[in-house]
């Protein structure tokens, strides 16, 4: 495949899995991942670190425009919520990327696979039953609710780092859920936290000799990084004209269908 076309494929396919995130509030990343290794064939580990990479600067990019909306002074409110979830998706992070390097490749896909229809399930399940339309806490708070918070950030940290995603899936409907908290700010609140666990993540990856996937690919991922965030502008801009259920249905039975597709077929 020639680089400009590569290229144009990447900046194609970033802008229109930025659409669809930008019209959810998600990053993509979850989308791009089976893009990087089924149409670009990158092998999984490679893919999951470049998916971190392009993550990172995306996530970056939807907090410095969301501050304009929810102030920072409005999410130090709720820094109990944060320290909460990053007591838990940090130790998760570090534990899974470091099992990642030393998994084979084999039950690397199978893993990323089952996560990734886990996902697909979890957004299906959102768009019919509503979850993020529940603004009740569902724990009180105290020390159950802190210890539930441990554990799902547990959770959340692994599956971001394994997949290279922010985890925003996630995050939100556990913010929501959990804390009770509003659907706006819990993406907020949900950036703030996924932002220094990728970062652990990705520092423990760059022990991996996979790491060197960041200079052989950097044609491709600045086109990627820009189609993305090109196409999370776009997305919000068309925010309100796509029922949020029906998209949401539509997006989850497309992350089914590809992650099996490209991982039952992975090398």
């Amino acid at each position: 495949m020639q680089t400009s076309k590569r290229d144009t494929q990447g900046f194609i396919a970033g802008s229109l899995i930025g659409t669809l995130g930008g019209l959810i509030g998600l990053g993509g990343a979850e989308f791009r991942l089976p893009v990087l290794v089924g149409l670009f064939r990158l092998p999984t580990l490679e893919a999951v670190i470049l998916n971190k990479a392009m993550s990172l600067v995306v996530v970056a990019t939807a907090f410095a425009f969301r501050i304009k909306s929810i102030p920072i002074t409005e999410l130090g409110q709720h820094w109990d919520v944060i320290l909460n979830l990053l007591a838990g998706s940090l130790v998760g992070a570090w534990w899974a990327a470091g099992h990642a390097l030393t998994m084979s490749k084999a039950w690397l896909n199978r893993i990323i696979m089952v996560l990734l229809v886990a996902l697909a399930i979890l957004m299906l399940s959102e768009a019919f039953f509503g979850f993020h339309d529940k603004t009740t806490a569902l724990i009180a708070p105290g020390m159950a609710r802190i210890v539930a918070g441990l554990i799902a950030g547990l959770g959340i940290g692994m599956v971001a780092a394994l997949l290279g995603v922010a985890g925003g899936e996630l995050l939100i409907p556990t913010i929501v859920l959990l804390y009770g908290l509003d659907i706006k700010l819990a993406g907020s609140l949900s950036l703030a936290v996924s932002f220094p666990t990728m970062i652990v993540g990705f520092a423990r990856y760059s022990n991996s000799n996979a790491f060197s996937i960041l200079k052989k690919e950097r044609s491709l991922f600045r086109w990627m990084v820009a189609g993305s965030i090109l196409g999370a502008g776009i997305g919000g801009l068309l925010l309100g004209i796509v029922p949020s259920h029906l998209l949401i249905s539509v997006l989850g039975v497309i992350l089914l269908i590809s992650a099996i597709k490209t991982f039952k077929h992975a090398h």
